[in-house]
Parts: structure tokens; C-alpha cells; sequence
């Protein structure tokens, strides 16, 4: 899942990047807010964690200006400013919630997977399909009924496969989702990651459609 990280210190931002990959996450890093109005128009992210002191100005204006073009992915906003007032000017703006630095980093990512859920219309964290049960809190998987252990980034492929079943992803959306914008990948690593998903789960469940991309086939088993 790729979440859009609007932070301009570069340490705390360099921090939340790593731990956010350990969770499974794909962090794409804006440090101001005219990258980040650019970055939301120009690609798909499921969330975005906003700091309201960006050098180019108090982020509450983006706030709105994303709402009022119809963005509707969630916005968690992280600040130092701890006013009330500004909580719920924030709030009201359109942000879908409120964390003060310094924050932990499990509660982040607890709001994170909450925020997720309610976009996504889910009352857990376990997606079930085509005999795949995946829990998006442990990252345990098992298919019909059997553990299966995935990597990281076969998670994080899954995943995505899960939340848009019967949807062909394009192999530019699979490795934005896997290395980022400007992720070093090889030629073939896409593939590798799909073979192997294959492998441990079933060469049917997740389908080529040549010169496309790839699909869940949500009814395999039926």
C-alpha cells in the first residue's frame, strides 16, 4: 500500500520511512506542499501522513484544496501543534485525523490500518478471498487453511491484489506499490514476485493478462 508522507525534517521523515517499509507500507516522501498537491494529481496513493509546517506554508489550505477537487483519499495529519484550535480547524478542513509529535510509531500505524479500513468499507483487518485469509495487523497468511510465509513485498503485492479483485493492475502500478517512484528494480523482478506468490498459493489464482498487467481471480476455488 502506498502512503503519500508530506514531512520536511529529514530525520524524523528518514525514520518513519524505514519503519513504515518494516509494516509492509511503500512510503513515497514529499517535502513540501506543492510536491505534494503534484504527487496526489499525478498518481494513486491509499493515505496520506501531513505535517501542517511545510516551508511552503501551513498545510490547511492543501487540506482543503485537496477536498474541494474531489480527492478523497484519508489524510492523517502528524504536527507539533498541539492547539486545540488547530485540531479542529484541521479536522473540519477535511483531515480524516489528528496525531502530535512525537508520536509511536505502532499507534501510527494502528490509526493507519483504522483509516484504511473505514475507506475501504472493512470492519477488520482480514481479507478473505479465493481461499486466501490475510491479516493486513500480522501479516499472517494462509491459504485453504494452510500458513503460508511471505516476504515482504509478496505481501504488500497481495495485498493490493486483494483490495481490487477481478481488477488488472498494471505492471507500472505493481512496482510503484513494491519500490516507488524511483525504486531500483530489475527488468524482471515483477515477475519473480508474481511466480512466487504463485507458487506458494496456486498458478490460477492470480492471472497474466498479456500486455496489461496481472488480476486476482476472486472466484478461483469456486
Amino acid at each position: 500500500m502506498r502512503i503519500l508522507l508530506v514531512e520536511d525534517d529529514e530525520l524524523l521523515a528518514k525514520g518513519m520511512i524505514t519503519r513504515l517499509k518494516r509494516l509492509g507500507y511503500q512510503p513515497e516522501l514529499c517535502t513540501t506542499g506543492k510536491q505534494a498537491a503534484l504527487a496526489a494529481q499525478n498518481s494513486n496513493f491509499a493515505l496520506m501522513i501531513l505535517d501542517l509546517g511545510l516551508p511552503d506554508g501551513f498545510a490547511l489550505d492543501l487540506i482543503r484544496q485537496f477536498r474541494q477537487s474531489g480527492v478523497s483519499m484519508p489524510i492523517l495529519v502528524l504536527t507539533a501543534q498541539d492547539q486545540l484550535q488547530t485540531k479542529l480547524i484541521a479536522l473540519n478542513s477535511g483531515a480524516d485525523d489528528y496525531l502530535v509529535k512525537p508520536i509511536d510509531v505502532m499507534e501510527l500505524e494502528a490509526r493507519i490500518r483504522v483509516l484504511c479500513r473505514r475507506q475501504q468499507q472493512r470492519t477488520d483487518d482480514s481479507l478473505q478471498l479465493a481461499g486466501i485469509n490475510l491479516n493486513l495487523n500480522n501479516h499472517h497468511c494462509q491459504f485453504q487453511q494452510q500458513d503460508v510465509t511471505l516476504t515482504r513485498r509478496e505481501f504488500m503485492l497481495l495485498k493490493e491484489f486483494m483490495l481490487k479483485p477481478d481488477r488488472i493492475l498494471s505492471r507500472q502500478q505493481l512496482e510503484e506499490l513494491s519500490y516507488g517512484w524511483d525504486g531500483d528494480t530489475e527488468s524482471n523482478a515483477i515477475e519473480v514476485h508474481i511466480h512466487n506468490l504463485r507458487k506458494k498459493l496456486a498458478p490460477e489464482v492470480i492471472k497474466t493478462v498479456r500486455g496489461v498487467g496481472y488480476m486476482l481471480v476472486s472466484h478461483y476455488g469456486h
